[in-house]
């Protein structure tokens, strides 16, 4: 195939915030799959808050984007053509293809998707990595029980917004922490939270303790910094702290900002521990199948923010993230 491969790669590494000039803009020819190969035009890219992460040179649990490397993501593509014995021409699939216009692939981590059952997007992200990360963080490393108060953070994001509803379809009380009016707005009217706070304006400590007033049995963490030294505060006895993420520290260009309140814990007998969704791969399916199930029967809503683009838009989208611009999953659908 003819044509031209446009792609976003790593400039250099960002000091605080990503800038544009943190990316360069390339274009090669587009490339041909080989024996045992396929090649794929991208149809959508997942954004996703870790991505900031994986632009540090510092050990983690990947390894950082190289120097010159097309950017790491997720992404669904539609097979142009194929050498692969699983993959035909026409399939959509979801891998780890990278922002660019076309990626080949061995299949290796790739897995095809049924648009009759669900959205292609949706697979990026309630029935994606966010979908598997809220289910394990929330049910196993969480530990809930029935009648537990719950509450998380960014609860307006890909990730929140999915441990908030299965809390509430497990019969939790939820309180979902978020910034602004209208995002609060959603939590509450649309996916069934029992209350939200605004941590833009409200004093976050203080509202927990009008929202929660027994304390919290499980506080999913997905910000850091303040909000989590202030639900440190509410804890219930034997309660369990999920760290997911730290959005609020990503683009910390000092020292990250620890939690002062941490002899809760001591107090409370509560622990707090982190996790990576990957170390449950291969209970993938299980997870899939059972938020497939709720999602269908609508006992599940999926919350989306569809960007629609190219490729070149990429940079500005995924800035959208620390700018707290999406509600819901965020993803770039090139056009």
């Amino acid at each position: 195939m003819t044509g031209v491969n446009r792609q976003i790669r790593l400039a250099r590494r960002p000091v605080g915030e990503v800038r544009p000039e943190d990316w360069t803009h390339t274009e090669e020819p587009v490339p041909v799959p080989g024996e045992g190969e396929f090649l794929g035009r991208t149809r959508y890219v997942s954004l996703d808050p870790a991505m900031r992460g994986w632009l540090d040179d510092r050990p983690s649990y990947l390894p950082p984007v190289g120097l010159g490397e097309v950017m790491r993501a997720g992404s669904v593509v539609e097979v142009l053509a194929s050498d692969h014995p699983e993959f035909r021409v026409g399939d959509l699939v979801v891998g780890a293809f990278g922002v660019q216009e076309y990626a080949v692939s061995d299949g290796k981590g790739a897995f095809r998707i049924d648009p009759a059952l669900a959205a292609p997007s949706t697979y990026l992200g309630a029935l994606g990595m966010p979908g598997m990360t809220a289910y394990f963080g929330l049910l196993e490393v969480g530990a809930l029980k029935e009648g537990e108060t719950v509450v998380v953070s960014g609860a307006a994001g890909a990730v929140g917004t999915m441990v908030g509803q299965i809390a509430r379809l497990k019969g939790c009380r939820v309180v979902g922490i978020a910034g602004g009016p209208e995002k609060c707005a959603v939590l509450t009217g649309e996916l069934g939270f029992d209350a939200a706070i605004d941590y833009r304006t409200e004093d976050v400590r203080k509202a927990l303790r009008a929202h929660a007033p027994d304390g919290i049995d499980v506080y999913f963490d997905n910000v850091g910094g303040p909000v989590l030294d202030a639900a440190l505060t509410r804890l219930a006895m034997h309660a369990r702290v999920v760290l997911c993420g730290a959005i609020s520290q990503y683009n910390t260009e000092g020292a990250v900002q620890g939690p002062s309140n941490y002899l809760a814990l001591l107090v409370r007998r509560a622990r707090m521990e982190g996790f990576v969704v990957f170390d449950y791969a291969r209970r993938y399916p299980e997870a899939a199948a059972e938020l497939a199930g709720w999602i269908g029967d609508g006992r599940i809503k999926v919350k989306e923010h569809l960007v629609e683009g190219t490729v070149a838009d990429f940079p500005a989208t995924l800035g959208m993230l620390f700018r707290g611009e999406n509600t819901g999953k965020l993803v770039l659908r090139l056009t």
